[in-house]
């Protein structure tokens, strides 16, 4: 638990590079402290990232260290009461990448194991993607140390697809002379059903508008409106659906105004035949290990693991923490299952590596 409170102390939000490094440091020095010789640092992008073991691993331990949580916005930093460890980035995944940690530490053998921690997972690896996918490309598995759902190992995430809606009109008075303007927010408003029919329920594709920028100041028509969109999909073909249907919003509205979109397909989806193999054999090693049975989870949030996935590597997720709140105010890690849990993914690696 000790060093959870080390790494979560340490706020790391995703877009402070300087903060990002202090963890990714902090990081180096629990890894140091445990397997006995340092991780390399290097930065990807301009992003700090953290790598022990082999550049070409059998099997990638996959972390990341950056959080969602704006500095001050998740106070205390560190609370414990009996079992219930909370601040921001506990469950999502400081506590994973301990566990990923003491794992390592429990290997009579660490060759061929490697473990990678990102800082930029949370707004879509995109500096630290060609990084995973390299070292990850002849691995023979992938454990993916994001929390678990309740206990369950994570067997099939959602592809992700991120889109920003840019809605360009004209700026005029508003007391003088409004009818002069193309109010933005306004058109942006018209694009609004087309956006949410894009999603399918029945399985289980949602378009969810989430952040929305419009107008400069009060007395001010709109001349600019933006507007991000959050799509999740279980398959490849529902994602190219929504893509079609989002990019066709382009072109001019019947006010005037002029459309742009930006973005596209972020993360693929990662499949439930990624992960049967390696959800049989954990099942087995909680088993040998007394464990409770493992439950499964088919679940909306994507990770790095979805890349991996998607070269056909085998990837089972949610090796991480237990606890729950996961970008919520009520994110906490139960402290009892951090030692169950690394024990857990240290079976697993052996298992893998003996066959």
């Amino acid at each position: 638990m000790e060093l959870v409170r080390r790494l979560v102390e340490i706020s790391s939000p995703t877009e402070d590079i300087d903060a990002c490094r202090k963890v990714i440091a902090e990081a180096n020095a629990i890894l140091t402290e445990l397997l006995g010789t340092p991780g390399e640092v290097h930065d990807v992008l301009g992003r700090p990232t953290l790598r022990w073991g082999s550049a070409t691993p059998r099997v990638l331990l996959l972390t990341h260290l950056d959080t969602v949580w704006p500095h001050g916005s998740f106070e205390p930093l560190w609370q414990v009461s009996g079992d219930v460890i909370r601040g921001p980035g506990v469950f999502d995944m400081k506590a994973g990448f301990v566990q990923a940690a003491y794992a390592l530490q429990s290997l009579s053998d660490r060759n061929g194991v490697t473990i990678l921690a990102t800082t930029d997972e949370e707004t879509g690896s995109e500096c630290s993607k060609a990084l995973i996918e390299e070292i990850a490309s002849g691995a023979e598995a992938v454990l993916v140390f994001e929390a678990s759902l309740d206990g369950k190992l994570k067997t099939a995430r959602k592809g992700t697809s991120m889109y920003r809606v840019i809605v360009e009109g004209r700026a005029a008075h508003a007391g003088l002379e409004p009818e002069k303007g193309i109010n933005a927010t306004l058109e942006i408003a018209t694009l609004f059903p087309e956006i949410l029919a894009a999603a399918n329920g029945a399985v289980g594709t949602t378009v969810t508008p989430t952040v929305l920028h419009s107008g400069t100041t009060l007395n001010t028509v709109p001349a600019l409106a933006q507007l991000d969109i959050d799509v999740r999909a279980f398959t490849t073909a529902e994602q190219s659906r929504v893509h079609t249907a989002i990019t066709s919003l382009a072109g001019t509205t019947i006010g005037g105004a002029t459309v742009r979109i930006e973005g596209g397909v972020n993360r693929p989806p990662l499949d439930p035949s990624s992960s049967a193999r390696l959800f049989e054999i954990a099942k087995e090693c909680a088993k040998e290990l007394g464990m409770p049975e493992l439950g499964s989870a088919q679940v909306g949030g994507a990770s790095d693991g979805n890349f991996t996935a998607a070269l056909g590597i085998p990837t089972i997720d949610g090796i991480g923490a237990v606890g729950e709140g996961a970008h919520a105010a009520n994110e906490w890690a139960s402290a009892a299952a951090i030692p169950e849990r690394a024990q857990l993914a240290g079976a697993l690696i052996t298992r893998i590596l003996a066959q």
